[in-house]
């Protein structure tokens, strides 16, 4: 229900929020990659398609939620030169298994919805799926989770009549997870035609936390931007 509460709107907030930074400060993190990456929650396809532009190798793109899959299949059947390039993968990362390792590894805001637990079991899956000398290349942001604040608004965008605004508020946080509600809505003028919530759980863990997570699962960070983790096996 989740998925199809937030689909609608999520190319429209993401193609003009996060992703044109990740298309400026990704590729040189990818340089020599030629051939596999694995791409973890690829979501509609705003980056894989974006890989599919910087290196010749062959994509495999996870991602579990079957809405998300919609689009993005949709988005590579507009490509038809990708069309045997990018293999769509429909499980969990838990479930990874690969017929060979991959030469890289790109996680985009997908941390954020990893609990504690499910992170430690995802590492030394992943430390099984990459190459040695591969790399791991996940976005990033120090600070811990955010305190809680009211509700605000995230951004909106205007298409045809209709406005959709995404508002959110964080109703508790701790050391490491915090708990958020959101409101997808849509309306026209003073009118709202539709307005749907979701609660949730998001976690933010501290630096330290994650090294200690990689290094015990095998890896070694290296130079990233601001913004990135990239760890080498």
């Amino acid at each position: 229900m989740t998925d199809f509460v937030s689909l609608p709107f999520y190319d429209l907030f993401h193609e003009n929020g996060h992703v044109p930074g990740i298309r400026e400060k990704l590729p040189p993190l990818l340089t020599g990659v030629r051939r596999s990456i694995l791409e973890i929650g690829a979501g509609t396809g705003l980056i894989t398609t974006s890989i599919a532009e910087w290196t010749p190798a062959e994509i495999f793109a996870l991602e579990p939620s079957a809405g998300m899959r919609g689009v993005l299949l949709s988005r590579l059947n507009a490509r038809p030169e990708l069309l045997k390039r990018v293999t769509v993968l429909p499980y969990d990362a838990l479930s990874l298994d690969l017929a060979e390792p991959v030469e890289a590894m790109v996680m985009i805001n997908v941390l954020y919805a990893l609990d504690p637990d499910y992170r430690k079991r995802l590492w030394p899956v992943l430390a099984t799926q990459l190459e040695p000398g591969g790399r791991l290349v996940f976005t990033w942001r120090d600070g811990g989770p955010p305190a809680p604040s009211p509700l605000k608004e995230l951004e909106s965008c205007q298409v045809g009549r209709h406005t959709y605004t995404i508002l959110s508020e964080t109703i508790e946080s701790d050391e490491e997870t915090y708990k958020a509600r959101y409101l997808y809505r849509v309306s026209e003028g003073d009118k709202v035609i539709s307005e749907e919530e979701i609660v949730g759980h998001a976690y933010r863990p501290v630096r330290d936390v994650i090294e200690g997570e990689l290094v015990s699962a095998g890896f070694a960070r290296t130079d990233a931007p601001d913004g990135f983790l990239a760890w080498g096996l």
